[in-house]
């Protein structure tokens, strides 16, 4: 396993873009956890955000709770990017990238063949999956500045050999 030290422009940019990902993640998670009834009005409207929360206690309870525990997943995806920030580990990074556009790519799939023919929600499928594909995208081009630098550097080893 090669490391390499932060100051490489390929270890920067995966820094930056797993910080980000991980506010982004850190603050979605725990406005899901303590304020989706704001977050449904704000995104959804205030006739849908009512249908979105449930018609009896039950129903109400089942998505607070469920909301609840998509929240502390998130923020701990969140923490879980924060951690991964700090490794040095090109081939890691390199892999870890990989896995974070093809899960981008899933959800953004996931968004076309079955959230827009859900009736409350069919008016958002298109932004959300932008995106997502957004974010499957800086992945990818924070994966492509580590293979790029990757490569530089094996062939700056070839011409001193």
């Amino acid at each position: 396993m090669s490391t390499t030290s932060s100051s490489s422009p390929s270890s920067s940019a995966f820094v930056v873009i797993c910080l980000l990902h991980s506010v982004i993640a850190l603050s979605s998670g725990a406005l899901m956890m303590f304020r989706m009834k704001e977050i449904y009005v704000f995104t959804h409207g205030i006739e849908t955000a009512t249908k979105l929360l449930g018609s009896t206690p039950h129903d109400q309870l089942l998505i607070r709770t469920s909301d609840s525990f998509s929240g502390l997943l998130l923020f701990a995806i969140g923490f879980l990017l924060f951690m991964v920030s700090f490794v040095k580990d090109k081939e890691f990074h390199s892999f870890f990238a990989k896995g974070c556009t093809v899960l981008y790519v899933l959800m953004a799939i996931w968004r076309f063949w079955f959230e827009r023919w859900v009736e409350d929600l069919a008016w958002d499928w298109l932004r959300q999956t932008v995106g997502d594909i957004l974010l499957a995208l800086s992945w990818d081009l924070c994966r492509n500045i580590i293979d790029y630098s990757r490569k530089n550097k094996a062939i700056a080893c070839l011409y001193n050999f």
